[in-house]
């Protein structure tokens, strides 16, 4: 027997989302919604219309990555989650809104500096940058405050020499988007978000009298200047890349360090085995699951996932730090606590989804 959203609107459906109280740790009613057979639970949102929330690994990388679900948060049925969302929603789109075929041209001219290539070219400075801040720290001795002496400004500055942003700006745009990123009302999030579009529109402007060498430059010579994006586009998608930039990568530092200095016995395996490093990336990644809800979708047409129909028009939310907490797909280790060994299982094929789905390199799911 089929399920749909429509036929669940009748019964209880709990509230998503949920705050957490602790940073690695799910809610309740996220772990009460693992627990429940099926790969799709029908949810209620902040203003009582009904979602499916995607619960299983395997149907996360599969609706990802299925054409009938839509990205465009301006269609009718998206789903939002804050009445913030409901304030951005139709304001100018950047390519994480756009479906294919737009989607595809937009995404690759907007990344072309995050390549593997690209990234490895990188390291020398950003090994620089990175000792350089750990040598402050361990010069100014105990107590240490990571985020603002490590994880925000390695963040920050590499974002900044990435993409040509003047890194003297960044007490402002650290702020507007720590404002953009933490509100949940239009009265605080639009101010946030106006203050970083002005900002990027009056550096693109100085970066088109006076060019560098960041990525903002090969966008405003390669692509505003022939018309292939417009500067409104430009723009939108220049804030999603400051703010996903050095945002998301500085949480992570911030919590993995907390999350190993918790788990002492990580830690340790860690330092006794350095090689061990690059997979207890990919588990961090997975048991924080830092970017939690940006994966929404609206369905274009009826999909069936184990018996249960997502009808066109329903809205569809993957909840990735709910997936990557799948046991059946993560049965070598506890899914609810992180472990740095090797995987007993390929985890090429089990790898963390992503929030991004079709808009990150690194864990694009296309």
């Amino acid at each position: 027997m089929t399920d749909t959203v429509a036929t669940r609107q009748t019964q209880d459906a709990p509230n998503f989302p949920n705050d957490r109280t602790c940073p690695y740790q799910l809610p309740d009613g996220y772990r009460r919604l693992r627990q429940e057979e099926g790969p799709l639970r029908p949810v209620a949102l902040y203003d009582g219309r009904r979602a499916w929330v995607v619960t299983g690994h395997r149907a996360a990388r599969a609706l990802l990555a299925d054409p009938r679900l839509s990205a465009d948060r301006t269609a009718d049925g998206f789903p939002v989650t804050s009445p913030r969302g409901e304030a951005f929603r139709k304001q100018n789109r950047s390519f994480t809104s756009m479906d294919p075929p737009e989607h595809g041209p937009k995404r690759r001219m907007m990344i072309s500096e995050f390549t593997v290539k690209c990234a490895k070219g990188m390291r020398p400075d950003i090994e620089r940058i990175v000792h350089g801040f750990i040598d402050d720290l361990l010069a100014a001795g105990p107590p240490a405050d990571l985020v603002t002496g490590l994880a925000l400004p390695v963040a920050s500055m590499v974002i900044c020499e990435l993409l040509g942003v003047p890194y003297a700006d960044h007490e402002f745009f650290q702020d507007a988007s720590t404002r953009l990123v933490q509100s949940t009302d239009p009265a605080s999030s639009l101010p946030a978000r106006n203050d970083l579009t002005g900002y990027l529109d009056g550096l693109i402007t100085t970066l088109q009298a006076d060019p560098g060498t960041g990525l903002l430059d090969t966008l405003i010579r390669e692509r505003l200047a022939t018309g292939e994006i417009d500067r409104a586009e430009l723009v939108s998608s220049a804030v999603l890349l400051l703010v996903a930039g050095h945002e998301t990568t500085a949480s992570m530092t911030s919590l993995s360090v907390i999350t190993l200095l918790e788990h002492p016995d990580q830690l340790d395996a860690l330092r006794a085995e350095p090689s061990l490093i690059p997979g207890a990336v990919d588990e961090l990644l997975r048991f924080l699951s830092i970017a939690d809800i940006a994966g929404g979708r609206v369905a274009t047409d009826d999909i069936e996932v184990d018996g249960q129909v997502i009808r066109a028009g329903d809205a569809v939310i993957v909840s990735n730090s709910i997936a990557n907490r799948d046991g059946a797909v993560f049965a070598d280790r506890t899914p609810s606590t992180c472990d740095v060994r090797p995987a007993t299982t390929s985890r090429s094929a089990t790898a963390s989804t992503s929030a991004w789905g079709r808009t990150w390199p690194a864990w694009n799911s296309r």
